[in-house]
């Protein structure tokens, strides 16, 4: 199943400043500004991905997921494979 037209743009116009973003720590790090400073951008960064992560898994849930669950047995137990090991993976 596809990502919901809103939530595709929303995470593609994130993805895109979040680009801009990695650019911006190429050329900190490239101009050898303070390690700190790079560190700080860096955090940001990582914050912004993990947003996105949340859009798309919240959509995932509503979704896919729904459907897997109301499914066959064998689809709904596949999809509670999946979700353990999705919640695991983003819970580092």
């Amino acid at each position: 199943m596809a990502v919901e037209a809103s939530i595709k743009e929303r995470t593609l116009t994130r993805l895109r400043r979040i680009e801009g973003q990695v650019r911006g720590l190429q050329r900190m790090v490239d101009e050898e500004r303070y390690c700190a400073d790079v560190l700080v951008q860096i955090s940001s960064v990582h914050e912004a991905l993990r947003a996105v992560a949340r859009e798309l898994m919240r959509n995932h849930l509503k979704h896919c997921a729904s459907a897997a669950i109301r499914g066959r047995p064998d689809e709904a137990e596949a999809m509670y494979d999946e979700l353990v090991e999705l919640f695991h993976t983003h819970s580092r």
